[in-house]
């Protein structure tokens, strides 16, 4: 029976990892998964920011396409999801974690679909059937139903919100002082919680529990932690494991503060950059960060031990990914939504159980990856038809098994920054915060609705320092690279009711149902039906 263990993290930088080279964080779990599978080193989001980036995930589908541009902003009633083509392959679509999904309730209603019956809540649910979803991020006490703060209350964590008050906060000197994890001077002290009852092993566990469950038919479980991520407290012993010195010096340049591109200096503006641009905030933050990442690999430990316990290994295919990266005050930037390396550029890790994949372990591909390309492998992994008209992704099994080449000759990443400080500090309308990125392995441009574009080259300047964007030497690139941009907004991104096949297998049939369109007589009607052929 195959199964899809498909692990996401948030917020977590491609290079935060023992197997991708970072100097002093080992993370020995999940480079065993990268030694028995393909580490792909070039695959990149299609929304450097989680509701958009998660959403191209789970639809197989660019921005563009899906029209969930930001946080929050819903997936549109009728967008077909990996619940949508799994369940044709009879394989339950099933979520543990974070989805930062939000229903379509507008159309929903508009539609006469109850929310609460079970196609509404399908939708709701981004196709997947919940297990337990936990978004992290409730400040307010969960705004929306938390198993993990009913879980918590049941531990005798108590207060209003144990989400932020034992798994986010640390302890004061005295016992009714509480110091929130929000803030980041709190960074290097131990999360209240005790560490098996934090986000990360809870999630973990439920994940167990869904697998020792569901032995009786094929599953695709979203086991979707919502760590690294802000806020950027961990519980002991992983608050202290890292200290000032483990962390890398930061990538920036004074150069890029010198006539930086209009948007860029907005981002600079941004509370977020700010606050990473000092020195004593990195040295508290980052060693929390990869506290927070230990305690993850860790997790990837013994969800392989139950895996190969219970004798699911063999026949589970596993994916490592993140739904984006984080600037931690590199190029002068915190957060993530730009799109240098730090915040588009993703870990992803792909273990294929299947004997044919046997020639591809332990390699590391330099292959042009998209997130949507994952769609389409767990589709083909099952067994299934890849409908391409709806799925814009191409499955990774023949590239894993055949070292067949990904045929793809740039990659597509999309944002909009109308929700952020940027738009008032640009004096720009909702509708023209427009930013696309496309790059063909060296160089990357940004086209910026409004602006000259930037360009950076990566095989002359890796670091991403230098913007060309003005350079009058790279004007041929830069229209190379729009020239690609351009064919790839006119591709079909909205026709999904009908495919390419069906088209084909339509072609002139109009004509042997009575449709005689530009004959003459009789006897050219008679000729076309002896030969088979339409008349168009």
């Amino acid at each position: 029976m195959k199964n899809v263990l498909f692990i996401m993290c948030d917020q977590l930088r491609f290079d935060y990892l023992g197997c991708a080279g970072h100097p002093t964080l080992q993370t020995p779990n999940i480079d065993k998964l990268a030694a028995r599978g393909v580490r792909f080193d070039k695959a990149y989001v299609q929304s450097p920011i989680c509701g958009p980036s998660r959403m191209s995930f789970y639809t197989g589908r660019y921005v563009r396409s899906h029209g969930s541009t930001w946080n929050k902003f819903p997936l549109r009633v009728g967008e077909m999801t990996l619940g949508d083509h799994l369940s044709k392959l009879d394989v339950r679509t099933v979520l543990c974690g974070k989805t930062h999904m939000a229903a379509d309730t507008e159309g929903m209603k508009r539609l006469g679909i109850n929310p609460n019956s079970a196609i509404g809540v399908h939708i709701s649910e981004c196709g997947f059937e919940v297990w337990d979803r936990l978004d992290g991020l409730h400040p307010d006490g969960a705004q929306e139903p938390s198993h993990y703060n009913d879980y918590l209350r049941g531990l005798d964590y108590g207060g209003p919100n144990p989400w932020e008050q034992w798994a986010n906060s640390a302890q004061g000197e005295k016992d009714d002082e509480i110091l929130s994890g929000w803030l980041m001077s709190h960074a290097d002290k131990p999360a209240r919680i005790e560490e098996e009852d934090s986000e990360t092993p809870y999630t973990t566990s439920r994940a167990i529990e869904f697998m020792e469950q569901s032995k009786d038919k094929s599953w695709c479980l979203h086991l979707s932690y919502i760590k690294p991520h802000w806020p950027y407290i961990v519980p002991a012993p992983y608050h202290d494991m890292y200290d000032k010195d483990d962390v890398i010096p930061v990538l920036r340049d004074e150069v890029e503060r010198e006539d930086p591109h209009p948007l860029l200096e907005a981002y600079h503006q941004h509370r977020f950059s700010k606050v990473f641009c000092r020195d004593d905030v990195r040295e508290r933050v980052i060693p929390a960060y990869m506290g927070l990442i230990k305690q993850i690999d860790d997790q990837i430990g013994r969800l392989m031990s139950y895996l190969e316990e219970s004798g699911q290994l063999d026949e589970t295919l596993i994916v490592f990914t993140s739904d984006h990266g984080d600037y931690l005050g590199d190029h002068w930037l915190g957060e993530k939504e730009l799109f240098h390396e730090q915040s588009v550029k993703i870990p992803l890790i792909i273990v294929d159980p299947s004997k044919d994949a046997d020639q591809s372990r332990g390699s590391v591909s330099d292959a042009l990856i998209e997130s949507i390309d994952l769609a389409p492998t767990f589709v083909d992994f099952f067994g299934g038809y890849v409908p391409d008209h709806i799925l814009e992704g191409k499955s990774l099994l023949p590239h894993i098994r055949q070292n067949t080449a990904v045929e793809r000759d740039f990659v597509i990443s999309e944002y909009d920054y109308s929700s952020r400080l940027a738009r008032s500090l640009l004096k720009k309308s909702v509708k023209d915060c427009r930013l696309t990125m496309v790059y063909d392995g060296r160089y990357k441009l940004i086209h910026v609705e409004g602006y000259r574009p930037m360009l950076y080259d990566l095989n002359e300047d890796p670091q991403e320092f230098h913007d060309l964007g003005a350079s009058a030497e790279h004007a041929g690139i830069r229209e190379n690279l729009l020239s690609h941009l351009f064919d790839w907004a006119r591709q079909h991104h909205n026709r999904v009711t009908i495919s390419d096949d069906e088209i084909d297998k339509r072609a002139g049939m109009e004509f042997f149902r009575g449709i005689q369109i530009g004959f003459w007589d009789q006897e050219e009607v008679n000729q076309a039906h002896k030969e088979g052929r339409g008349g168009n």
